[in-house]
């Protein structure tokens, strides 16, 4: 049975990761048809909305992109930065999408950002916690580990809607400044969905890691 908790948490967030390279290197060799940059689409989204005073700038990495609610910046990859495609559209308005929240006071962005500190403490401390737990045979002290690793399934949680919400956003100003062309939203859609999908998994993963220590120990005091 462990094995194969173990195995879950493995494949479930690895079939997610290679749904969401597949889509983006798919998208990212097909043009949008305005010949937009993920910069232009994410400035004028931003424009439209009265955010101008929120930066674009240029990041390292693959698919690195993000939102920074307390610099108030956008920070977007290379490839989505300069990219004229349907992938840097989709990207680009996604990462717009939570400065839209921002600007909004959307809740589980509010919460999500208040609990990080928290979150970041408890996921630094949960494995030694449990670690020592197991070695010394102590349910309380595993106990507390476990529940270190359940407020990262709870900030997991409320990064779901969060995401969900940010594409919303986001394929909703595509549409309404028309920065894609006619069928073009099949591409972002399936873009945006995907990566949505590695969030679901790693909730889920979560849940069977929990699942497994739970077992682990069992296995110990028994």
């Amino acid at each position: 049975m462990e094995l194969i908790l173990y195995l879950l948490i493995f494949i479930i967030p690895l079939v997610a990761q290679i749904n969401i390279n597949s889509s983006y290197r798919k998208y990212k060799n097909e043009e949008n048809s305005n010949g937009l940059s993920g910069f232009e689409v994410a400035r004028k989204i931003l424009d439209a909305n009265g955010l101008d005073d929120i930066y674009i700038v240029e990041t390292e990495g693959n698919l690195t992109d993000h939102y920074d609610p307390n610099r108030k910046v956008i920070k977007l990859s290379h490839d989505i930065f300069k990219g004229e495609t349907i992938a840097a559209a989709a990207v680009a308005a996604h990462e717009c999408g939570h400065a839209l929240q921002d600007k909004n006071n959307y809740t589980f962005l509010k919460i999500r950002s208040f609990i990080f500190p928290i979150v970041s403490f408890a996921s630094y401390f949960s494995w030694i916690v449990i670690v020592i737990g197991l070695f010394t045979q102590y349910f309380k002290i595993f106990a507390l580990g476990i529940g270190l690793i359940i407020i990262g399934l709870i900030f997991e949680l409320i990064t779901l809607p969060v995401e969900l919400d940010a594409s919303k956003r986001a394929k909703a100003e595509l549409s309404k400044l028309n920065l894609i062309g006619k069928g073009e939203d099949t591409g972002v859609s399936k873009m945006l969905s995907a990566a949505a999908l590695t969030y679901v998994a790693s909730v889920l993963s979560s849940v069977i890691e929990i699942l497994r220590l739970i077992l682990v120990f069992n296995n110990r005091r028994d």
